[in-house]
């Protein structure tokens, strides 16, 4: 008879590690995280003064311009910087980007995604107010920051027009005429965000110190918050139909904790790019609805289990059915949960820019994902199944009224024929 066929176990069969009573210890950790997670998001926005918002949001949320620039010569975080203000770019972002043997590359993170701020854009007015013997009725400017739309009372050649911002300190590329000519509106193309930083580090370190700027990305302040406001939507969605699936799944005794757990879990994640302050972008929020429905995926495995063994072994007591199951499913949780963190490991050790983001907030969602799923919905399962009990048992002892006493035959009372 062939010998029977032996697999690897990261966890032996009959192990009973005691998991439920040690729950208290993991629940208060749990609700420290969450309110350091909760506090660090003011502390940032009104504390640190060096932070200022409630996490580091990306471009993709607040609007601006991010650029990706390469240097011929090592340079420095505030070379970079005295180099942005000087030109009028204030309050820029200047950090190393990639591995640190590439000290010659560096993420620019402006505000704006125009040269064209709102100071300059009055100075420009200002300036235009009479070109020649035509005055400047107005001034506005396209939503992606890059054209600007001079409407005066006459009409005045492109290269008049290209002179006079030149001399208001603002570079155009193109100058033509827009509308009906008798608007007498002018649509300007002015250089792009990337052309002046190139311009202002050049003026700043030297003639061709920038190598190249290879990577370039700019959002819209309206559309910054546009994407905010959809990332929650997103969120809120996903949470919606993961509640959807689990009542059709199980009873009310399952279903909260895996809810529970679920947004502990995302919580928590928001809560490390809070005291790390880490860029908090749209990968960043992908990696939490993944974080998401991991931590549900786990937590539905374990609970499987509850209820198999909950069936199976009628006559124990249903923290010892629980405890039971954490240990069977244990050594598929650590397999499954080793394998997605070391990947996500590799890519947050080797990765660069948003892939490290979204590599970190994985690391720190598979860790918080794996021990909810143990100690804090199977907890509140427990705590909902002793309610449940407790309320049947009052069910069954409250006495039944409004019950009519069954009449005997010769009780009855005759009937009129």
């Amino acid at each position: 008879m062939a010998d029977q066929q032996k697999f690897f176990e990261v966890i032996k069969s009959g192990t009973d590690i005691d998991f439920i009573g040690t729950q208290k210890y993991w629940i208060g950790a749990s609700i420290t995280l969450v309110l350091v997670t909760f506090l660090m998001l003011p502390i940032n926005a009104y504390v640190l003064k060096d932070r200022g918002h409630v996490l580091n949001w990306g471009v993709d949320f607040k609007g601006g311009t991010e650029l990706v620039v390469e240097f011929n010569k090592t340079v420095d975080a505030a070379q970079v910087r005295d180099a942005m203000s000087a030109a009028g770019l204030h309050n820029a972002d200047v950090v190393k980007y990639g591995s640190v043997a590439a000290a010659q590359s560096f993420m620019i993170r402006l505000g704006a995604v125009s040269i064209m701020t709102a100071e300059q854009a009055k100075k420009v007015e200002a300036s235009l107010a009479r070109v020649g013997d035509a005055s400047l009725r107005k001034l506005d400017s396209s939503e992606g920051g890059d054209k600007i739309y001079l409407r005066f009372d006459k009409n005045l050649e492109a290269n008049v027009i290209k002179d006079a911002l030149k001399a208001a300190g603002t570079e155009a590329t193109q100058v033509q005429s827009f509308g009906p000519p008798e608007d007498h509106t002018y649509e300007v193309t002015l250089i792009g965000m990337e052309g002046e930083v190139r311009k202002a580090l050049d003026a700043k370190l030297g003639t061709g110190t920038v190598k190249a700027i290879p990577q370039v990305s700019s959002v819209g302040a309206k559309a910054g918050k546009q994407l905010q406001v959809d990332g929650v939507r997103a969120l809120l969605g996903a949470i919606l139909l993961i509640v959807i699936y689990v009542a059709f799944r199980f009873d009310f005794r399952y279903g909260p904790g895996t809810i529970v757990a679920l947004l502990h879990d995302a919580v928590i994640t928001v809560g490390a790019f809070a005291v790390t302050y880490k860029e908090f972008s749209l990968t960043t929020l992908a990696a939490i609805l993944t974080i998401i429905g991991f931590s549900m995926n786990d937590t539905i495995v374990v609970f499987d289990r509850i209820r198999e063994n909950a069936a199976k072994y009628r006559d124990r007591k249903f923290d010892k059915v629980v405890n039971h199951a954490i240990n069977e499913t244990l050594s598929r949780t650590i397999l499954t949960s080793a394998t997605v963190f070391f990947v996500t490991l590799a890519m947050n050790i080797f990765g660069t820019g948003v892939i490290r983001d979204f590599a970190f907030a994985m690391n720190v969602g598979v860790i918080v994902g794996t021990y909810s799923s143990i100690f804090i919905a199977s907890p509140i399962l427990i705590w909902l199944n002793e309610k449940y009990l407790a309320m049947q048992k009052r069910q069954a002892a409250r006495p039944e009224r409004n019950v009519r006493k069954p009449v005997r035959r010769d009780e009855e009372e005759p009937v009129e024929t």
